[in-house]
Formats: structure tokens, C-alpha cells, sequence
């Protein structure tokens, strides 16, 4: 009896260790599928309009299988005529590129995918973009953005349009060198509203090196997205005839948004024409 016991004993405790050993190797949360979503904001520029030409984007797992164009996970565009002005996504505007189920693990890097059919409006005039031919594999960007099974993540590309055109000399030409950002939206946001509306401030998040841009949109509102962990320097410069303003320290947390106090710009100050003395009324 004590024998049978013990080999039940034996045989039980083999079974545990056999369990423990395979849930150290095989962890639930890297196996199965995470939703993945990737979404375009644009940081602002001046000119009138600033339309491209989206064909896709895509999201690689593995860098040693980044020749291997099979190894790219394409995204489903969702962009109207595969065209969009990059200046309309502010205020917490954004554009969506698609949204797929990813096998969980990695994402090692992104690419969007442009076409040649982009130009800005400048006095509604339209200007030509031209595109390098390097870009015609894509806009790589690195990510290294880990993916758990179950769990569904936001992936934002900022689009600097100012720092993206490029004039060539004094010819009236302008070339299209795209200057991006990525993040995952396990960031945070700022968000909050700025009055008057007639104010129309360029809004500005700035930490260390770190710099992003906005405008308000048709209600005061603004939404700064893509910030890292820490204290934001906010920024407001609003259009002439009214005092720009800065909030100091604000604070952002991971996965969470900050909803600042309202913020009202005051309008800038005239000066007084100084009256004449009466000595110096009329001349002598």
C-alpha cells in the first residue's frame, strides 16, 4: 500500500515539474494574436494645403526577414481615393491607415508607402512634391514595439509637413523629404482647449528633445499625442494681436491622457498714442 503510495507520489510530482517546465517556456501571453491599428497625425506647417498620396503601410516582425518582401504585414488602406491633406489633421484629427490582427511578439519596424501623386497649396496655387526615388520601397521606420496576445494596441505616425518640404533654391519647386515619428499609443496625450477661438494658436509639447505639434481645431480644442512618460513644457503661439503663453511641468503618464485646464489667451495690449504737450502742439 505504501508502495503504490510513493509511486503516485512520484508519478504526481513528475507531472507538476513537467507542467512548470513547459509554462516557463511557453508563455500564453506571446501566443495567439494582438489587434494592431496605426493612425496619421500631422505636425503643422504654413502653407494652404499639403496633399499626399497614401498607398499603405506595413509592419515587420523580424529585421533578419526585412528583404523578404513576403515578411511584411500589410495593412488594409482605409483612406478615401488614397488621398489626404496632411494640414487637416490637427486638433486631435487623425487618419486612419487600417487595423489588423498581428501574431503576438514583435514589431520591429513599419514602413508607409507614398506614391508620386503629392503637392501643397500655396495662395491657392498648387506646387508639385516631388519624391525622391529612395522612397519608392518605403518610409522605414524602426519600433520594437513588443505585442501580447489579447491585447489591442494604437500605432500614430506624426508627418512634419513644415520639416518635410524642402524648396529647391529660388525655383519655385519643392521636394518631398518625409521626416517622421512613430509611437506606439501606450504613450500619452495632452489634451485641452485654448479660447478665444479667434486666438487660432499653434500649440507646442516640448520634453528634453522631444517636440510635438499641433493646432486647435473649430472648438479651442487640442490634442498633443505620442508624448513619453514625465513633465511637458506646453507651449501657445497664437496668431498676431494676442499674448502667447507657456504652462510649465505638465504631467503625462503611459497609456493615460492629461486633461489640462482650460486656457485663456489675453489679447495683446495697445499702446496709447502720447499726447502732445501743449508746447509742442502746433509748432512754435
Amino acid at each position: 500500500m505504501k508502495s503504490l503510495q510513493m509511486k503516485n507520489w512520484i508519478l504526481g510530482l513528475a507531472g507538476l515539474l513537467a507542467f512548470a517546465s513547459c509554462d516557463s517556456e511557453d508563455d500564453p501571453a506571446m501566443e495567439g494574436n494582438a489587434k494592431v491599428s496605426v493612425s496619421l497625425i500631422d505636425a503643422p506647417a504654413d502653407y494652404d494645403a499639403v496633399w499626399i498620396e497614401v498607398l499603405g503601410v506595413e509592419i515587420l516582425t523580424n529585421d533578419d526577414n526585412e528583404e523578404d518582401e513576403s515578411a511584411w504585414i500589410a495593412f488594409d488602406n482605409e483612406i478615401s481615393d488614397d488621398h489626404l491633406n496632411l494640414l487637416s489633421l490637427v486638433g486631435g484629427n487623425e487618419a486612419d491607415l487600417g487595423t489588423e490582427e498581428v501574431p503576438a511578439g514583435e514589431i520591429t519596424q513599419i514602413r508607409l508607402l507614398l506614391g508620386d501623386d503629392n503637392y501643397l497649396v500655396i495662395d491657392e496655387e498648387e506646387f508639385e512634391l516631388t519624391t525622391p526615388s529612395a522612397q519608392q520601397s518605403g518610409l522605414k521606420l524602426k519600433l520594437n514595439q513588443e505585442l501580447l496576445a489579447g491585447i489591442q494596441y494604437k500605432i500614430v505616425i506624426d508627418f512634419d509637413a513644415a520639416k518635410s518640404i524642402v524648396e529647391a533654391g529660388n525655383s519655385g519647386k519643392y521636394i518631398l523629404k518625409p521626416v517622421l515619428r512613430v509611437v506606439a499609443e501606450e504613450s500619452a496625450s495632452i489634451e485641452g482647449q485654448v479660447l478665444p477661438l479667434e486666438a487660432d494658436p499653434l500649440v507646442i509639447g516640448i520634453q528634453g528633445e522631444d517636440t510635438v505639434r499641433t493646432y486647435t481645431n473649430e472648438l479651442g480644442g487640442f490634442a498633443l499625442r505620442g508624448l513619453y512618460d514625465g513633465e511637458y513644457k506646453v507651449i501657445f503661439q497664437p496668431i498676431e494681436g494676442y499674448e502667447a503663453d507657456t504652462i510649465y511641468n505638465v504631467p503625462t503618464n503611459a497609456g493615460e491622457v492629461t486633461m489640462m485646464d482650460p486656457v485663456e489667451l489675453e489679447l495683446t495690449p495697445v499702446e496709447e498714442e502720447e499726447t502732445p504737450t501743449e508746447g509742442e502742439e502746433g509748432g512754435e
